[in-house]
């Protein structure tokens, strides 16, 4: 199961600079984990989780397998794109691709790298990509609309609904909002991706600052913090600049010069969580003496298909899950334990996989 996150910004914001470090921290991370470059734009990284070691120390598994997302590099952004302009098409065709963005906003001074708009100005910046999303989807909404009134009017039940959410749509875009906040009824959250509209994907703010300012940030990055708040996004403070440095370390330097600049993590490890988090994904844990391995599920998934994530003859098999909830799985140090605890439980078809639960699942062949 591929979760994509897109990383998207204008040109000269550090986007393509944070790719590389993430192309670089999953080029390192192959040493211990399966990793794949698919394309030269596109990176698997492990999301980290501390919750994995402390299983495989209790458990002794002989290999630690993370979960993972998907980083795709997409073609830099300038007015017009919408129109074509630049590498427009091509940006516009790869956002449709992707089930997230992760928007690079430039939140830095620096004489020797200039800004295409001539003047640092995050939130500007974020209203430039935003303006060029929004006139793609009034584009392909208005496309649609006479038809759907025609089918509308001969009394077709689904496309009457399906017009009076576009409908509601178009009147979001035409106050200058994303479709993402359009109100839905959960009935409509498959008609409403079916749109496919570049505004409805979930959008991640990642402030890329100057060195000095990666610990708290800077007067650039608060702006994009409130503004993120304010449209229920997500935002992550990172220095582009370190990251890259840290990138092409070898681990045992990395902590030293996490110390020297006052981080207690890589940046990179927030973004790649915040992408998993951003896409409303949890983790589940399969352990044994060969492996312990995270899987990554939807919220809400509940245990069959969380099993056919493993292999679709779990789920279509499915008889029941034997399940520990990760704390009690330490707390017991192990599965023995947390049998001898009464923290083993036994749960069927309706049980709604929680985040860190260590699962083995029973199946028909």
């Amino acid at each position: 199961m591929g979760f994509k996150c897109g990383i998207v910004g204008l040109p000269n914001v550090g986007k393509s600079t944070l790719f590389n470090a993430l192309t670089q921290t999953a080029a390192a991370q192959a040493a211990n984990y399966p990793f794949c470059t698919i394309e030269p734009n596109v990176g698997d990284v492990a999301v980290p989780d501390p919750r994995l070691d402390d299983l495989v120390a209790i458990a002794g598994s002989k290999e630690i397998i993370p979960t993972r997302i998907t980083f795709v590099d997409i073609a830099g952004i300038v007015r017009g794109a919408s129109k074509g302009e630049g590498l427009g098409n091509q940006f516009l065709a790869n956002i449709r691709e992707v089930d997230a963005i992760a928007h690079v906003v430039r939140c830095f001074e620096d004489g020797d790298i200039t800004h295409v708009e001539g003047k640092i100005d995050p939130l500007a910046d974020i209203e430039t990509i935003e303006t060029e999303l929004m006139l793609a989807d009034l584009d392909s909404l208005e496309k649609r609309v006479n038809a759907l009134e025609k089918k509308a009017k001969t009394g077709d039940k689904e496309a009457k609904e399906q017009l009076d959410l576009i409908q509601r749509c178009l009147t979001l875009l035409h106050e200058g909002k994303p479709a993402r906040l359009v109100e839905r009824k959960s009935e409509e959250e498959r008609a409403f991706l079916m749109l496919n509209l570049l505004t409805s994907k979930p959008v991640l703010y990642v402030c890329n600052v100057e060195e000095a300012s990666a610990h708290e940030g800077n007067g650039f990055s608060a702006r994009v913090m409130e503004h993120a708040k304010k449209e229920g996004a997500r935002a992550v403070v990172v220095s582009a600049q370190i990251e890259s440095e840290i990138a092409i370390m070898a681990l045992e330097d990395q902590k030293d010069y996490l110390d020297a600049v006052g981080l207690d993590e890589p940046g990179l490890n927030r973004v790649i969580r915040a992408g998993y988090e951003l896409l409303d994904l949890v983790t589940y844990f399969t352990v044994g003496p060969k492996e312990a391995r995270a899987w990554t599920i939807v919220k809400g998934t509940k245990a069959p298909a969380a099993a056919g994530v493993i292999h679709t003859d779990f789920e279509k098999g499915f008889i029941r899950s034997e399940t520990i909830a990760y704390a009690d799985y330490v707390a017991h140090k192990g599965e023995a334990g947390a049998r001898e605890a009464g923290k083993f439980r036994l749960e069927g078809k309706d049980y709604i996989v929680a985040d860190g639960d260590v699962l083995h699942f029973r199946f028909n062949n």
